[in-house]
């Protein structure tokens, strides 16, 4: 998918996420897509998903 995004994302964590196990992933959101990727490993690949399937998502998984 061509997201157009800048060079330079703003990634962040969820505040749920803990330190102690290093097991999280990242998010930034552009007007395009939402991207995200491997904390312990952000130079690998990353997925991008458009913003209504991101928002699909999340409502989802808080549901649960």
């Amino acid at each position: 998918m061509s997201t157009g995004e800048p060079a330079r994302l703003a990634w962040f964590k969820s505040s749920y996420s803990g330190n102690e196990d290093g097991e999280c992933v990242e998010v930034a959101a552009t007007p395009v897509a939402v991207h995200v990727r491997d904390s312990k490993a952000p130079a690998r690949a990353q997925l991008a998903f458009p913003q209504a399937q991101w928002a699909a998502f999340v409502d989802f998984a808080t549901r649960r």
